[in-house]
């Protein structure tokens, strides 16, 4: 959909065997890669491409099948079962994230797909370059989806190659997978959010990782987020090494 609607040029480069294209808008230069490998396994592939910030725009997969145009930042706070690298987040850029979430609440108008932001999960790691998933989930039923391609291509091109707004990043903690009270948060805030862990990963949540996910931002994270009923049994464990920390939070019903 990239090459189709907007004015995409070959390049004399060429990456993995494959064409590489460009196209300059807003003063910018971006460049399109395409890649044979699964992009959760794309380990560092911003030492092989120079790039101030790295779009993955791929398809999503999960159970449920749910039909969802999504965007979330990479990282693991557990183990690396799905590419990346254990306990290493990457750099977020919360105002892109926002940006293109909204964006894509303002294309798709036919409430066909559940538009989300993911928590932060799977790979791959990049250890220099701000990055983010943007994705047509959840099955082979809504890969192909003509609609869904131009809207994620569409909101590519009219947020990336601008300088966003910006809002107030912060570092969310609890909740689904699917992020549902920190995305109803943002539509009444300033808010944005870079990295998000979910209560199913609260039990790998320490000290180390959260002063982690504060630091791997492109802009100052400023506080954190409680989803308070989604900590669970964690409930006194996090605010109690947020204290310790020094780091200010509050619960998402005290905004």
């Amino acid at each position: 959909c990239l090459l189709r609607l907007f004015d995409f040029k070959e390049t004399e480069k060429e990456f993995e065997g494959e064409k590489v294209y460009g196209i300059n808008t807003e003063g910018e230069n971006i460049k399109l890669y395409t890649t044979e490998k699964e992009p959760i396994h794309c380990e560092n592939i911003d030492e092989k491409i120079n790039a101030d910030f790295i779009v993955f725009a791929t398809k999503h997969q999960s159970k449920s099948g749910i039909a969802s145009l999504s965007v979330h930042i990479q990282g693991n706070w557990s183990k690396a079962e799905f590419g990346g690298s254990d306990r290493k987040l990457c750099i977020a850029d919360a105002d892109y994230l926002r940006e293109c979430l909204f964006r894509i609440k303002e294309l798709e108008n036919n409430n066909s797909y559940e538009i989300i932001q993911e928590c932060t999960h799977h790979g791959p790691y990049l250890a220099k370059t701000p990055c983010m998933f943007i994705e047509i989930g959840s099955s082979e039923k809504q890969w192909p989806d003509k609609e869904a391609g131009e809207i994620i291509a569409k909101t590519i091109m009219s947020i990336i190659p601008k300088k966003p707004k910006h809002y107030k990043t912060v570092f969310g903690i609890g909740g689904l997978h699917h992020c549902s009270n920190f995305t109803k948060l943002m539509e009444k805030s300033d808010l944005a959010f870079g990295h998000v862990c979910p209560k199913y990963m609260l039990e790998h949540l320490d000290k180390e990782m959260i002063l982690q996910a504060m630091e791997r931002n492109v802009h100052k994270c400023e506080e954190v987020v409680l989803d308070w009923k989604g900590l669970g049994p964690f409930k006194q464990k996090i605010s109690k090494m947020l204290d310790e920390l020094k780091i200010k939070y509050k619960k998402t019903k005290e905004y």
